[in-house]
């Protein structure tokens, strides 16, 4: 840290940084946007290293997430491999790092400080630890925050906006002595950024939970945060109550019931989401069928969402019996009215007729750790099991 100054310095000569207003990665992802092409690769079984030796049997037990390992060390230490590549160790506090550590693992030194969470996803997972209070600084605006506990703390001031994540106020993280950065995997698009990160001595993990292909994997990231905070038996608890509630969905369809997801695009194009995305995963859990379990080109970029012309949409999900409209983008709608404003084409749809279309609730994508209770809802709408649909929490129905 002598060289900080200098380091800062050169920064700012080279870079003015500039706050700008942000758009939470989920939304951006459920968008459309491009997402990064860096490899999705499951985190390797890794052998213990001389840097950092793992005994044998010691690997935190992971039920779905596949983009994180950690392996327990006999010193009390812990080696975190994130994306199969970067690597951390975990050291408890009032230690110091190993001298033969590799150059490249990057010391974490608990208690952490201040955090910078540039992943919003992530967040929901902070306040589900009620660690909230250790999340210093966002790279979201107020006004695209949907968790009231955010909002509260940005009104308050107990967290502040420190610019996009490809455009952070570097002299705030200092000032504020932010001790870790979660940055989403949209900083792959913008490398320079998180190399400056990093070379002002701040940590830097790339959050990769959108990577994980199975919804509850995404939720088991909350085990890695505990293990940063110190929270490792409120993660296991929290994860454990998610199995719990689907050990046993209360009904199942008694026929198979076909659903599409999608929201009208500004150019009245269908936005759906690709097979194999975790909507569509989370649909399959609840016991429906999502209609476009195939798609042309769906292998074609890393977007986990595709653009359909309207007649391609018609064709294959007229007869759908569910239709679930995405709000995140476009805004929340009330009315079928309101819907077949976007397309009037949809007035021939098996569901409309019925009188079975749904929106989900627009902070759908920020409540990241909420994916079991769900899919629990899911299956209630899909079993026709919604005498009392105003008591749902992510979704209702279209009057």
């Amino acid at each position: 840290m002598k060289k900080l100054p200098l380091l800062l310095a050169s920064l700012l000569l080279l870079c003015a940084c500039t706050v700008q207003a942000g758009t939470p990665a989920a939304e951006m992802t459920a968008a459309g946007e491009s997402l990064p092409s860096a490899p999705v690769t499951e985190a390797p079984a890794q052998e213990a290293s001389a840097e950092a030796p793992a005994q044998e049997g010691s690997r935190m037990e992971l039920s779905y997430a596949t983009q994180f390992t950690v392996d327990y060390n006999p010193d009390g230490t812990a080696l975190i491999t994130v994306g199969g590549t970067d690597r951390f160790l975990l050291i408890p506090e009032g230690g110091t790092a190993p001298a033969d550590m590799a150059e490249d693992v990057t010391p974490l030194y608990q208690p952490l400080g201040t955090l910078y969470v540039a992943a919003s996803g992530a967040m929901d997972l902070f306040l589900r630890l009620d660690a909230l209070g250790q999340v210093r600084m966002t790279s979201t605006t107020l006004s695209n925050w949907a968790l009231p506990e955010v909002c509260e703390a940005l009104e308050s001031g107990e967290m502040i906006y420190a610019g996009k994540y490809s455009a952070p106020d570097f002299e705030l993280l200092l000032s504020e002595h932010c001790a870790l950065a979660i940055e989403n995997t949209m900083i792959y698009h913008s490398p320079d950024i998180l190399e400056q990160i990093i070379s002002l001595g701040i940590p830097a993990i790339v959050e990769r939970s959108s990577y994980e292909p199975h919804p509850l994997g995404r939720v088991e990231w909350i085990k890695l945060y505990g293990l940063l905070l110190g929270k490792e038996a409120e993660a296991e608890a929290f994860f454990d109550e998610q199995l719990r509630l689907l050990d046993d969905l209360e009904t199942l369809p008694s026929e198979e019931v076909t659903v599409a997801y999608f929201h009208i695009s500004t150019v009245g194009a269908a936005v759906v989401r690709k097979p194999g995305d975790y909507v569509s995963k989370m649909i399959e859990m609840a016991g429906g069928k999502y209609v476009f379990d195939q798609l042309p080109g769906q292998d074609e970029n890393s977007l986990s969402t595709m653009n359909m012309q309207m007649e391609a949409f018609y064709a294959g999900a007229k007869d759908a019996d569910v239709l679930i409209y995405n709000s995140t983008i476009a805004g929340e709608l009330e009315t079928v009215d309101q819907l077949l404003e976007k397309s009037s084409l949809l007035a021939d749809f098996k569901a409309v007729q019925e009188g079975n279309v749904w929106c989900s609730e627009h902070d759908f994508y920020q409540k990241s750790g909420a994916a079991a209770a769900m899919i629990r809802e899911l299956n209630l709408i899909l079993s026709g099991e919604t005498e009392d649909a105003d008591a749902l929490e992510f979704f209702h129905p279209l009057k």
